[in-house]
């Protein structure tokens, strides 16, 4: 996945196999219990928003049936994307 590609924080989203939708908290995750598991996003349930960290879900990209709301993207948001590609030292994939 190209890191422009990420959607922003704030969008709402439905998972393929998950009911509640989930606003996008966070990009590229870790676990602590599993470091070597990267994850595209974090999401909390919507509208109840983050209740616990029990409700909290990492999933990725390919698990998006449907972007119900893109949220908000400006200047600051580019300059954090290209910081994160260039942490990540990937210019096209992460």
């Amino acid at each position: 996945m190209v890191a422009k590609d990420f959607l922003p924080i704030g969008s709402i989203v439905k998972l393929k196999e998950y009911k509640k939708k989930l606003m996008i908290t966070g990009i590229l995750q870790y676990i602590k219990d599993r470091p070597e598991q990267r994850y595209d996003y974090l999401g909390v349930l919507y509208p109840e928003g983050d209740i616990g960290s029990q409700f909290r879900l990492t999933f990725n990209h390919s698990d998006i049936q449907e972007v119900v709301f893109r949220g908000y993207e400006d200047e600051t948001r580019e300059k954090f994307i290209k910081k994160v590609e260039s942490l990540i030292g990937e210019k096209n994939e992460v």
